[in-house]
């Protein structure tokens, strides 16, 4: 008899994209992404951090700053950039991206540019802001569907 119990497809990438915001090192919010194909493959992933040879430990990782350049926001690469840009195949059209926070307006642009049509989403605390509200908009006019996760309530544990 086959097992009932399993996760569904959307339970399983939106979990790999929680897995993958666990290696961001930033204190106040760590985002995780998964790209996944119309077979439901996984094309690629990424989460938040400083850019491939930066050294995070010599790079501001502060929310508040005397400067910008005191804070991490002018550094940091945001986790759907990162999954996009870690893609080996460079073929995301039609693809749906899992993540973790609702996308800021400079990754809209490039989740729309990449080809993505879809994008599920655990979170949207910024819902209100200038940059959410742009994200939006983009989207809509460009074909992108937004979906709001629904969690099952299901909990997977990981013991390492």
């Amino acid at each position: 008899m086959k097992r009932t119990d399993y996760i569904s497809w959307d339970e399983y990438f939106m979990g790999i994209a929680m897995l993958s915001a666990e290696r961001s090192k930033d204190s106040s919010t760590q985002v995780g992404a998964c790209i996944v194909n119309c077979e439901n493959k996984i094309v690629s992933v990424g989460y938040n951090g400083m850019p491939t040879g930066c050294n995070d430990d010599e790079m501001p990782w502060e929310r508040t700053g005397d400067s910008a350049l005191d804070t991490k926001y002018p550094f940091v690469c945001h986790a759907e950039l990162n999954a996009i840009l870690n893609s080996s195949s460079g073929k995301l059209s039609g693809c749906t991206l899992y993540v973790t926070l609702f996308p800021c307006n400079e990754c809209a642009k490039a989740i729309i540019q990449s080809g993505i049509k879809r994008v599920v989403y655990y979170d949207n605390k910024y819902a209100g802001t200038e940059g959410v509200k742009a994200s939006v908009i983009l989207f809509s006019k460009c074909g992108v569907e937004t979906v709001p996760y629904s969690p099952s309530g299901k909990t997977i544990s990981l013991n390492v």
